[in-house]
């Protein structure tokens, strides 16, 4: 009996390089594939689509039909977390998530333990979908981090988060409470994934821009460095990639302090930015531009080249410097996958 193949992509967490990079999409499952706006008309709402797991097993499965990507990723949504922890969560149509009021901090810390059970179906989605991918493809499950989900919290929709980042100097207390509660409850959420097929873990930050250096220190370099420690301590191998993204020349600060296997990049980032990461003893991941891929033609193959060129010297993902768009043809991204893939 032979030993089952290691993933691509967890080799590559591990430090190994090859002449091609692994390659995943983040937002690779949604909007831009026919098959998945088909699959959505049957739940009654998004949130609804995200607790079915046979449904959302099929979501995460459907793109890695369709191309060649070493890792699916669960589809899920990050604002869970705090639904979870008793918040009003919905999604307006065209407009993106509402939220209702903050509830206080003492019955969110009172939901904690109950939040990681309220999620159990996306560990039956990762388990189904782990029953169903080779093996030699990688299962990715993920969280938003901290600050980026308080964001949402505070303002009760996407925004430029101006009140969330006054929030962080007017009423720094209840923020570090909040991220407490936050650190905790995602700590919880991502044992259970990897207990359920996840082989790698997702930190996203996704709104990371804006913060003066004391703040991101404390707003993202802390909560960071918990959730890991406390992912570990629960017995968790997993390797994880974190995301800070917009973060600019403080993705440096992240890679030196952040446990983290791999950080990935978004647009803005440098080669010389990604190779003194690589240079540090990590992986990086990113970082073609989701427009360009949108775009697609010579101008998107020139820049896959010049990233593989860039970077693959080290230990290197192909990826989006942020999601694939919903209007993004999927000829285009057939195309993409191509020119990093060779097939």
């Amino acid at each position: 009996m032979t030993d089952a193949p290691v993933p691509k992509l967890l080799r590559t967490l591990a430090g190994e390089r090859f002449e091609r990079p692994p390659v995943w999409f983040m937002r690779q499952a949604g909007r831009s594939l026919p098959e998945y706006r088909e699959l959505r008309t049957r739940a009654k709402d998004f949130l609804a689509f995200c607790y079915d797991p046979e449904m959302a097993a099929e979501a995460t499965l459907q793109p890695m039909r369709r191309f060649p990507f070493d890792a699916a990723i669960v589809f899920a949504d990050i604002l869970l977390i705090p639904q979870a922890l008793g918040q009003e969560v919905w999604f307006e149509a065209g407009e993106g998530p509402r939220l209702g009021p903050l509830p206080a901090t003492e019955s969110m810390r009172d939901e904690i333990e109950a939040s990681t059970a309220r999620l159990a179906t996306i560990g039956e989605t990762l388990s189904r979908v782990r029953a169903r991918l080779e093996p030699e493809r990688a299962l990715i499950g993920f969280a938003g981090a901290p600050w980026t989900v308080a964001t949402y919290m505070i303002e009760g929709r996407g925004s430029d988060r101006a009140r969330a980042r006054a929030f962080a100097y007017e009423s720094a207390d209840q923020l570090d409470q909040i991220l407490e509660i936050l650190v905790e409850a995602t700590a919880r959420y991502l044992v259970m994934q990897a207990r359920s097929g996840a082989q790698v873990l997702k930190l996203f930050e996704s709104w990371a821009e804006g913060l003066s250096e004391d703040v991101f220190d404390r707003v993202v370099i802390r909560p960071h460095q918990e959730i890991i420690r406390r992912v570990r301590a629960a017995g968790v191998k997993a390797p994880f990639i974190g995301f800070p993204r917009g973060a600019g020349a403080l993705v440096d600060n992240y890679a030196q302090a952040v446990p983290v296997q791999a950080v990935a990049l978004d647009t803005q980032a440098s080669l010389a930015q990604g190779r003194r990461i690589q240079s540090g003893g990590k992986a990086i991941q990113g970082a073609l531009d989701n427009l360009l891929l949108r775009t697609g033609g010579s101008r998107m193959d020139a820049r896959i080249d010049a990233l593989i060129e860039g970077w693959n010297g080290g230990p290197y993902i192909f990826n989006l410097g942020h999601g694939v768009l919903p209007d993004t043809p999927v000829a285009h991204i057939e195309q993409a996958v191509r020119r990093i893939t060779g097939r």
